[in-house]
């Protein structure tokens, strides 16, 4: 299990610490004039070692020291070569170092990663019903993302995070924030723009997924590019036997690609909080087994939506994820269970319609470079008050039951690339024949990137 780390961590850090304090040590020694080592100290074991009293020094004597010594650090510091260092000295601020003969903004250092996701594709209709802004949507090739990952800890208070993507089309910032790192009783809160927790995929990139294309539910229910905004976040690791995590967020409720059930791509002001979606979410960890490890979430949304004056959607979920993998032998076997469902409810002019969304999948890692997963998925038409199906404003055609059956084989070559065919059909009730696709899609990584959340 990967949790989120609470405390900094550098350890490249403290490697370059370590070789600025050697160079100096040895700058200092190649330019001091030699002096003769101490007589070796009398062994605390030798008779007569406890009776021999200490010199003393008179004052005159330790200010001709303090001036020797003085001079010999100005000495090393002249003779010292271009670009080498001498004694580090610790800066007010605390959190740098100056270092003469170097020219430093600090100990900062990104952690850089490209990723690469491309995909052919080929589809039996027209027009696919894909919902995902990450999707492939067309037959040929499609360029699914090009992901820059940066991350570093700033200081001992602070972690900064983002995620550029870069499509044919322009540069988007899908992720841009920041992560306090020492604050007291299990809390931590995150500031910018990210990705909510709602849920177990809704909070992951591409990359990290077991399928080419992500579940209708979240671009149906979020939009294409899931649940995002600007805003802040405060999670809190309770101190119970169990793992228990509480997480609230208040995050803009604009935006079609990741506010679609709420204002949208409407241009509401924020006149009070109300106007703000508000998530909240449980997470809890069972260690079932050495080998079977379960979590279960649940998560709410509420915010206002672009239907009429003071109407609001609310959106609830659950999530269970149960993973299995042998450490008491040596295996490379995985196997995995992902289901979330989520409903929803939205007031509308003279109306309250309802709809559930839902996917379960599984995942069989056989050997270290093989995988195959399935997929099934289900969405429901919108029906109102008195329980008949109605015209949903977001999806009229959404008239009848949508159900989707996906399936796929991944192969590593290594760690830093993979290739993943997939097939699919697509039953869509609102029309006459099933919409069948398939997808070769080649992911490449370059760089220093995080491990994921479990």
């Amino acid at each position: 299990m990967s949790t989120v780390s609470r405390r900094p961590s550098d350890a490249f850090f403290v490697v370059s610490v370590v070789t600025l304090l050697s160079t100096a040590s040895a700058a200092a020694q190649e330019t001091s004039p030699p002096t003769q080592s101490p007589p070796p100290a009398a062994d605390a074991g030798t008779p007569g070692a406890a009776e021999a009293p200490p010199a003393e020094l008179s004052p005159e004597e330790l200010e001709e020291i303090q001036k020797a010594l003085g001079a010999d650090t100005k000495s090393a510091q002249q003779n010292a070569p271009t670009g080498t260092s001498t004694a580090p000295q610790s800066s007010p601020q605390g959190n740098t170092l100056s270092v003469p003969g170097v020219t430093s903004s600090g100990t900062n250092f990104l952690d850089l990663s490209f990723i690469l996701d491309v995909a052919g594709a080929a589809f039996s209709s027209k027009e696919p019903l894909q919902t995902g802004g990450h999707d492939p949507t067309k037959n040929g090739f499609n360029l699914q993302q090009l992901e820059l990952s940066i991350g570093s800890v700033v200081d001992p208070y602070f972690r900064f995070d983002s995620n550029l993507v870069f499509s044919q089309f322009g540069v988007e910032i899908e992720e841009a924030y920041g992560t306090t790192l020492a604050l007291p009783a299990n809390l931590q809160v995150r500031a910018g723009q990210f990705l909510t927790k709602f849920g177990r995929l809704n909070p992951t990139h591409p990359h990290a997924w077991d399928f080419v294309d992500q579940p209708f539910a979240i671009g149906r229910v979020f939009g294409s590019e899931g649940n995002r905004g600007l805003g802040t976040e405060v999670s809190w690791l309770t101190p119970l036997p169990w793992y228990v995590e509480l997480i609230g967020s208040a995050t803009d409720a604009t935006g079609e690609g990741t506010a679609r059930s709420f204002l949208g791509a409407s241009d509401e002001r924020v006149l009070s909080p109300l106007d703000l979606q508000l998530t909240g979410v449980v997470k809890q960890f069972f260690p079932l087994s050495d080998n079977v490890s379960l979590m279960w979430g649940l998560s709410a949304a509420t915010g206002p939506n672009a239907s009429g004056y003071r109407n609001r959607t609310d959106v609830y979920g659950t999530d269970v994820y149960l993973r299995y993998r042998p450490i008491t032998e040596a295996s490379t076997t995985l196997i995995t269970f992902q289901a979330e469902g989520f409903y929803r409810r939205r007031q509308v002019p003279g109306d309250v319609l309802t709809d559930f969304n839902a996917y379960a999948q599984a995942a069989w890692r056989f050997s270290q470079r093989w995988a195959t997963a399935a997929r099934y998925e289900l969405g429901t038409p919108a029906k109102g008050e008195g329980g008949a199906t109605v015209t949903d404003p977001l999806d009229p055609e959404w008239t009848k039951d949508r159900q989707r059956v996906s399936a796929n084989v991944t192969f590593w070559p290594t760690e830093f690339s993979r290739l993943r065919l997939q097939g699919a059909m697509d039953r869509a009730g609102w029309r006459d024949s099933p919409d069948y696709s398939v997808f070769l899609a080649l992911e490449l990584v370059t760089g220093a990137h995080g491990a994921h959340a479990f």
